[in-house]
């Protein structure tokens, strides 16, 4: 695997997730990759969904961005935001949303707003965007972290940008969202899962030559391992060609 870079590693495993799921809300990055990975192998029959309006896009080449003019064409329908908001997202027609963030805690609330202080943070980050629709009215999250490290899987989050449905719970209002959350983190070290709304993510598969010590070391928690954990399988050749050649060979998120 020392051919491999971490981006591929990470479009590769996250693709093979999506296998028979169907209708996808694709973030921006390397979840726009996996999925267009995912419909060229695993999952053809995947319906994507990009939050400028786009869905069941087919596009004939990678997009640059999730507003790329590509996603128009041959897609089977354009929506304006408070459509795609109100009938798409709220109407719960999404079975997975994928997303990325700067940091994550053991229940899946993600932070992608800031690092550090409010009053004076240390850095300041792109924020929720559609995000926090997409954790309270997708089926289940999956979320893909390029790095994985204590600083970015943390006990405490700098910010709450979408809240966890155990977080939303805790913070009162009356109102629960309706899907499970993050069910599954996708890393260079291997996929953490966790099912229901008090469950903490758990380590259940590592990449070839990856110890569960080193992904607890990695980890700002004390993480769970499973007692099956699984030991995934090496990207294949024919999905580093798809991915080299044919998606993204002019690597815009293979860096």
């Amino acid at each position: 695997m020392t051919d491999i870079t971490s981006s591929e590693l990470l479009a590769v495993t996250a693709a093979r997730e999506l296998a028979r799921r169907r209708v996808v809300f694709a973030g921006h990055g390397l979840p726009t990759l996996a999925v267009s990975l995912a419909q060229r192998t695993v999952s053809p029959e995947i319906e994507i969904v990009y939050e400028s309006g786009v869905t069941g896009a087919h596009p004939v080449d990678l997009p640059q961005s999730i507003a790329d003019s590509m996603l128009v064409t041959g897609a089977e329908c354009v929506l304006g935001m408070p459509q795609l908001f109100s009938y798409v997202l709220q109407g719960q027609r999404i079975d997975v949303g994928f997303l990325g963030a700067a940091q994550i805690d053991r229940y899946g609330g993600l932070n992608s707003s800031i690092i550090g202080d409010w009053a004076k943070p240390k850095a300041r980050l792109p924020g929720s965007g559609g995000a926090i629709e997409v954790m309270a009215n997708a089926g289940e999250i999956f979320v893909v972290m390029r790095r994985h490290t204590a600083r970015t899987f943390v006990e405490e989050l700098d910010f709450c940008t979408s809240p966890s449905p155990r977080r939303a719970r805790e913070a009162g209002g009356g109102v629960q969202p309706h899907g499970k959350g993050v069910t599954r983190v996708i890393t260079e070290l291997g996929i953490m899962a966790r099912e229901g709304i008090d469950d903490e993510l758990e380590l259940v598969a590592v990449h070839p030559g990856v110890t569960a010590e080193q992904v607890r070391a990695a980890t700002g928690w004390d993480l769970k391992v499973a007692d099956d954990l699984a030991e995934l399988a090496p990207p294949s050749g024919d999905e580093l060609r798809l991915l080299r050649e044919e998606l993204d060979p002019n690597r815009i998120y293979l860096r």
